[in-house]
């Protein structure tokens, strides 16, 4: 395989955070050495992720086989993911915004015909269904751990009490019309096609769908760490890959 320089698109305060992280974690299980230093494994978990590339790939570039590449990524990721906010924080840090904004996004993934659980109608395709919450300026604030692609998205959120907790706050949410019904805080448009609705229906929904659709930020930046929109990995190791993510790009925001 032939190496070449490149270069990733990642801030370098994402990389001194998982490096700080790394170093504390190895000197709390007593790793004495290792065959990367922890800003070369710090730097080649964020390729991995950022770039999406397999495993083979980045080995080469840094020298060390694929099954230790495999085992440093799977340690990053594991030590991002338990950092990660839990929506009972995020609601918190979010209180003092004037609403937020709800959606979901299918993750793409490669399963078979077979696996139906995992298909969505809505998209025609595998994945998993990620729900995502973000603040009135389309910036992401909390991703939700992965569902099978099949489920919906008021379904999903009632699963992981997204509704029950913005009602809790009292914080105004705006969604699409897929959380029709959904109650509690969640502001969803007038149902029906735009041409059989009536003039104040239609200017109801004019506005709302402009405030919705900053929503699609958060999920481009979720999706910028190109893994994510092509995942070839088990399907229970997909929340762990969404909620690293989510730490980095709030650590790095911050």
């Amino acid at each position: 395989m032939l190496v070449y320089p490149s270069g990733v698109d990642v801030s370098s305060s994402a990389l001194r955070f998982l490096t700080q992280q790394l170093r504390r974690h190895r000197r709390a299980i007593g790793s004495r050495w290792r065959r990367l230093s922890a800003g070369c494994h710090a730097l080649l978990t964020l390729a991995h992720l950022r770039v999406g590339h397999t495993y083979a790939q980045p080995a080469a570039g840094f020298g060390i086989g694929t099954t230790t590449a495999y085992r440093y990524v799977t340690e990053a990721v594991e030590l991002l993911a338990a950092l990660a906010p839990g929506l009972t924080d995020a609601v918190r840090t979010a209180s003092e915004k004037a609403y937020l904004i709800l959606d979901g996004t299918l993750l793409p993934i490669d399963r078979i015909a077979a696996d139906r659980p995992f298909y969505s109608g809505k998209h025609k395709r595998h994945g998993m269904n990620v729900q995502v919450i973000a603040d009135p300026f389309g910036r992401l604030l909390w991703a939700s751990p992965a569902l099978p692609g099949a489920v919906h998205d008021i379904r999903a959120a009632r699963e992981h009490r997204i509704i029950d907790a913005l009602a809790e706050a009292g914080i105004p949410c705006w969604a699409d019309k897929g959380y029709r019904g959904a109650g509690g805080t969640v502001r969803t448009p007038c149902w029906g096609r735009w041409e059989t609705l009536s003039a104040g229906q239609q200017a109801v929904n004019r506005p709302h769908a402009k405030i919705r659709a900053l929503v699609e930020k958060a999920v481009t930046t979720l999706k910028s760490w190109r893994l994510l929109c092509k995942l070839r990995c088990s399907t229970t190791r997909i929340t762990s890959l969404v909620q690293a993510v989510l730490t980095l790009h709030l650590t790095s925001r911050d």
